[in-house]
């Protein structure tokens, strides 16, 4: 595992965007996450990416590094001070203002204004408790073909536990199996990082 997080190192950039997500108290996604993320939108050939939960930038980074050269990635947080470290790293990461497109606002008020089958890629970072709403929204905004990507889907390990059944946990494992069994996805739950659940909208 920690061969597999390492193999694909990070720049000076994304080190400084993981550095300042610890400063604000943010887990960002490990760099074997970031890799599976980057490699899912170079197979997409993804022009427009959709991320709930900015943090630092991280995770962005890693998704226009695998997006077309004029793709553009929407990324949805509600706070201010964390988005605005975001900007200044993509900009650090060398990519024009146009390349991003950042909203500040709840996800879940911000998704019913973006158009119906007009995403490659819908990243995941959020609170587990509403990962089935954005199953359902990225159902709506995927084209067919897109990919969900959700993270943190082993639930701190303890997903595979029976015993386990606090609330996270529960959610976690009720909206995995809600995907594994939907006729609508064709998904893989991916050991990088925190777990990264993808699915292929059909």
């Amino acid at each position: 595992m920690q061969f597999a997080e390492s193999y694909v190192g990070e720049d000076l950039v994304l080190r400084t965007a993981r550095s300042l997500a610890r400063e604000v108290g943010l887990d960002a996604v490990t760099p074997g996450a970031g890799a599976a993320l980057r490699l899912l939108a170079a197979a997409g050939n993804a022009r427009a990416v959709v991320e709930i939960g900015t943090g630092t930038g991280v995770s962005g980074v890693w998704l226009l590094r695998g997006m077309r050269a004029d793709g553009v990635l929407t990324t949805i947080d509600l706070e201010v001070e964390h988005q605005r470290i975001a900007r200044r790293i993509f900009v650090e990461a060398g990519f024009p203002s146009g390349r991003t497109r950042i909203i500040t606002g709840r996800a879940l008020d911000v998704l019913p204004r973006l158009a119906d089958g007009a995403y490659d890629l819908v990243f995941v970072d959020a609170e587990a408790t509403g990962f089935a709403a954005y199953v359902d929204a990225a159902l709506r905004l995927l084209r067919p073909g897109g990919v969900l990507a959700l993270n943190g889907t082993l639930a701190g390990g303890r997903i595979g536990d029976p015993a386990a059944r606090d609330a996270e946990t529960v959610t976690v494992r009720e909206t995995i199996k809600a995907l594994r069994e939907s006729e609508h996805w064709i998904p893989a739950l991916l050991p990088v990082g925190h777990g990264l659940l993808a699915a292929v909208k059909c």
